[in-house]
Parts: structure tokens; C-alpha cells; sequence
């Protein structure tokens, strides 16, 4: 080999010479890994923790169409309509009948423009700057809170599970004056409460978590908005473990700035999520006096990049395509199905379950059933039982994931997610099915 080597290097000029006599003198320390040779297998197994989710059939069908270019005219341009197999301008249909949304004629010419349409919908609200963020929920966070706060910005921190913590921490990061109000896991806060930090510590932002996923609580969001306006402030809410399982309407209740993951409810990979800002919010983003701390997420040129600002889209970063053609997806088919009857699904499938598991004689971690969050419930870990054997079991025996608690609910909860397509009474009957027999099997510490 390095005897051709020599020879081409004489016709190929000096840059391959010196190419080949690093070859001649190198060698690979590195071996191809054996694991690398072998077949991907991922196994088939019921994902019923707090997310990600499994993956609706028409998602997977969208995740599996060809790449086209991110700057690519089919990804934002409006007004194309697909003519047919025949037309240039449409990427080939894929899959069975009407797999992918309306089909993928319907999909090329403007997929980030029906993305933002879909936000919109199952944000409800009506704000320009409306986009989705390449990264999971918690980039979304972080983007939230890199373009809302400066340094030296008061802002309340509604810390009742590990989202409050995580946004506490992230402030902290950023230089704002962090507020935390501190509660036990399976609390919420109380419009008086808030009132009251509100007049005390006088924060340009205040962040609440809708469903709080570690504890399983749903937070009430009724007058929250307006109480924080009425103060200055902006209201910042958490919907990823919640969004599309149970209502919330932004513009009506005055929230400021909403976000949201791919993995929960919408029954779509990791790795986009789901944002707004109202005119308010968008106001303090134009009008502060520092850059935002992350170019990543910086909102002026996500705005940009999204058609939020009426500008030619100048390149910012390579989005994730193909994970943009399952969440559009994902958010075709809530509209198809309808946001309320999404929540009412949620609603009473939840219901059942929690029926079920009190049939068992397991406790609801959540006594408040107004308070109880309908897309992840959290149920008291048994008394003499290690969470970590009935979760194994679980998983082991059934292929059925569960999980335990997080941050402050860690060893204090088992956790089981209803998310989307996965809310259904057989998925409820299959784990009740799995619980029954892990705490038969399970070793129990009778002391």
C-alpha cells in the first residue's frame, strides 16, 4: 500500500507526498470498536415515566424523511403550494397513505412557519416572537432567562421541586438578585403568597412551574398574571411536563413568557422545545442594556432565523431538520385531535389510574386532587419498600419504565407518566398489572 502511496504522491504534487509519508510513518492506535460493528438494537418498551415518551407512529414516519438544508427555502418559505409528484420544488412522498400530516407536499414549503402556527395553538396565544429552541426543555430555560434578566435583576423563584431549583441556580449564573420562595415538594403557591414576595422583593421576573414533574404538582395560574403585571413584573411559566395534558391559555392569563419540550405530551423526540414572549417580554429583550450571555440563544437572532422580525433570515445556527419534521408533526396531530379534548383525555385517563393505584393501596403523593398534575402522577413510595426494587422490577419483568422522584421528592415517590398517545386505560391496566406484582416480589423491610 505504501509503495502506491509513493507512486501517486509523484504525480499529486507536495501536499500528498507529505500526506502519504505521515501515513508510511504513522499507525492507528485506535482500533474500529467491536460494539460499533455490530447491529444498533434498541428495545421496545413502554415508556411511562415522567418523559421522554414513545414516540407517535406518524412522528417516527416525519423523523424518517430525507435531510434538506436548514436554509433551505422548503423550511421557511410561505405561499408555496406542492404540485404533485412532478413538482421540483417538493421533496418525495415517503410512508403509507396520509402518514405525515397532510401529506409531505404539505410539509416542505414551510415547515417552521406551521411550527410557530403550532406553538401558537397549543400555547394559545397570538404573539409574533413564537418559536421553537434546538435544544430540550431546559435550553429553553436557559433561553428564557439569558434574554429576560441582567445582572443585578431582582427575580422570584418559585422553588417547589427541582424546575425552581434549576432556574434559581441558572439566575445565580447570570448575576440577577435570586429570590427563592422555598417550599416542600407537592405544594404550590397561593396568590396571596406571591403578593406578598411581590410588594417585598419587587423582581422584573417572577418563575413558576405549571407542572411540576418532580413532585407531581399542577400549579393554578389563574390571576397570576395580572397580580405580577400590576407589580411590573413578568410572569416566566414552566409547561413542559404539562403542556397539552391540561388547559393553559397565555395571552388570557398574562403570561409573559411560556416554554415547553418535543418529549412529554407531544410524543416527539428530545431535543427541540416550544417558546413565546408577549409584547411585554419582547420589549425587555430590545431594550436591555447588556447582550445576552449566550450568542446560542441570543432572541434577536432566533427571532431572526424563526421570520419573528420581518427580516430577510440571516444563518445563526444549523437547526436540528430532521427533529423540526417530527415536531411538526407532533403538533399536527394535537390540532387534529383538539386541545381539549387532549386534556380531557389526560383528565380521565389519569383518573383511572389513580383509582387503580389507590385500589392497590398506594397513597397519592398529592392530597389536593385539584392540585394533582394529570400527565405525571407521583404516588408515596410504600412503607418498607426501596423505590429503586419496584422500579427494577418493573422494568426488568415488563419492560415498563417508571421511575422514582428528583431533586427534593428523591426517595420520597414513585413517579408514572400518561404522556400523549401512552394515555390509555390498557397502558394504566398494563402497570397496575406490573405495581401489583413487584410489591409481591419485591423484599419488604419489615422493621
Amino acid at each position: 500500500m505504501f509503495r502506491a502511496l509513493a507512486r501517486a504522491s509523484a504525480t499529486l504534487g507536495p501536499q500528498v507526498a507529505g500526506w502519504a509519508r505521515t501515513m508510511a510513518t504513522r499507525q492507528l492506535l485506535v482500533a474500529p470498536p467491536e460494539a460499533l460493528l455490530r447491529p444498533l438494537f434498541i428495545p421496545n418498551r413502554l415508556l411511562l415515566g415522567p418523559g421522554p415518551s414513545n414516540l407517535a407512529p406518524r412522528v417516527l414516519v416525519a423523523g424518517g424523511q430525507q435531510m434538506i438544508g436548514h436554509m433551505h427555502k422548503e423550511m421557511f418559505q410561505v405561499g408555496h403550494v406542492g404540485g404533485g409528484s412532478g413538482c421540483p420544488e417538493c421533496p418525495p412522498q415517503g410512508g403509507e397513505g396520509r402518514s405525515v400530516g397532510s401529506d409531505l407536499r404539505a410539509l416542505g414549503p414551510q415547515i417552521m412557519d406551521d411550527i410557530k402556527q403550532g406553538i401558537q395553538y397549543v400555547f394559545q396565544t397570538k404573539n409574533p416572537l413564537t418559536l421553537a429552541i434546538s435544544g430540550s426543555g431546559h435550553c429553553a430555560l436557559e433561553a428564557a432567562l439569558f434574554n429576560i434578566l441582567e445582572p443585578g435583576d431582582p427575580f422570584l423563584v418559585g422553588v417547589n421541586g427541582i424546575w425552581g431549583q434549576r432556574a434559581a441556580d441558572i439566575g445565580e449564573r447570570i448575576g440577577a438578585r435570586v429570590h427563592p420562595m422555598i417550599k416542600d415538594p407537592g405544594n404550590h403557591y397561593t396568590l396571596q403568597e406571591l403578593e406578598e414576595a411581590l410588594a417585598q422583593h419587587k423582581p422584573v421576573l417572577l418563575f413558576l412551574t405549571q407542572g411540576e414533574s418532580s413532585s407531581g404538582v399542577l400549579q393554578p395560574l389563574d390571576g397570576y398574571g395580572e397580580l405580577c403585571h400590576r407589580y411590573n413584573c413578568l410572569l416566566l411559566v414552566d409547561s413542559v411536563a404539562s403542556l397539552c395534558g391540561t388547559p393553559i391559555y397565555m395571552d388570557q392569563q398574562g403570561i409573559d413568557v411560556l416554554y415547553s419540550g418535543s418529549q412529554k405530551v407531544l410524543n416527539s423526540p428530545p431535543g427541540t422545545s416550544l417558546i413565546s414572549f408577549s409584547d411585554k417580554a419582547k420589549n425587555k429583550i430590545y431594550t436591555r442594556k447588556t447582550k445576552p450571555v449566550s450568542f446560542y440563544l441570543d432572541m434577536k437572532w432566533l427571532a431572526n432565523i424563526w421570520g419573528c422580525d420581518g427580516k430577510p433570515r440571516i444563518y445563526h445556527h444549523t437547526t436540528p431538520v430532521v427533529s423540526l419534521y417530527s415536531l411538526r408533526e407532533s403538533l399536527a396531530l394535537i390540532a387534529e385531535q383538539g386541545l381539549e379534548n387532549s386534556w380531557r383525555q389526560h383528565r380521565e385517563v389519569t383518573a383511572y389510574l389513580h383509582g387503580r393505584l389507590q385500589g392497590l393501596g398506594l397513597q397519592l403523593f398529592v392530597k389536593d386532587p385539584a392540585l394533582r398534575l394529570p400527565t405525571v402522577t407521583s404516588v408515596a413510595v410504600p412503607a418498607g419498600y426501596d423505590w429503586r426494587d419496584i422500579v427494577n422490577y418493573v422494568m426488568d419483568h415488563f419492560d415498563i419504565e417508571i421511575t422514582g422522584g428528583l431533586g427534593p421528592s428523591m426517595g420520597k415517590v414513585l413517579r408514572i407518566g400518561l404522556l400523549g398517545c401512552n394515555a390509555t386505560r390498557e397502558n394504566v391496566d398494563r402497570v397496575i398489572q406490573a405495581l401489583q406484582e413487584a410489591l409481591q416480589r419485591c423484599s419488604r423491610n419489615k422493621l
